[in-house]
């Protein structure tokens, strides 16, 4: 599958581009995993994000923030595919691009995420390691975890 990766600053995105990330975000976390939360939670605005296109459809995105924004580290957040290329390995690429775009930006730093429980083997194959207790969000399980700048 030949994805087009881009990565843009909040006020780089054309309506198109952030109704596209908007739909395949509620998409997923609202619809397909039946979580009634605050999606558009003002955070957007400060942070950078990461699109993968496959034939002008959004098929996976992460959304990149600074340090002080959702953690004391930088973070990525809202990793998110579209249901039409799971398990095509879509999602690793998708988090291995991520990693370094965050690199590029903010230089080589820990970074911080909200994981979902089930997902924790996935990040760990990235060497994030779990720093918190399993902890309920939107009635899922999830944990905190860092990936250490050495």
């Amino acid at each position: 599958m030949d994805i087009r990766w881009e990565c843009k600053r909040f006020d780089e995105l054309t309506p198109t581009e952030l109704y596209a990330l908007m739909q395949l975000r509620n998409e997923v976390f609202v619809v397909e995993q039946n979580c009634v939360f605050q999606d558009a939670d003002g955070k957007d605005k400060y942070g950078y994000h990461y699109l993968g296109w496959a034939n002008e459809q959004l098929v996976a995105y992460t959304r990149l923030l600074p340090a002080g924004v959702s953690y004391e580290y930088a973070s990525i957040g809202r990793v998110v595919t579209s249901i039409q290329v799971r398990s095509s390995g879509i999602g690793k690429i998708l988090m291995k691009n991520s990693i370094a775009e965050l690199f590029q930006i903010w230089d080589k730093q820990a970074i911080k995420i909200g994981a979902q429980l089930y997902l924790k083997k996935f990040y760990e194959s990235f060497g994030f390691r779990q720093t918190s207790e399993v902890y309920m969000e939107d009635g899922i399980e999830h944990i905190e975890m860092v990936l250490p700048y050495i």
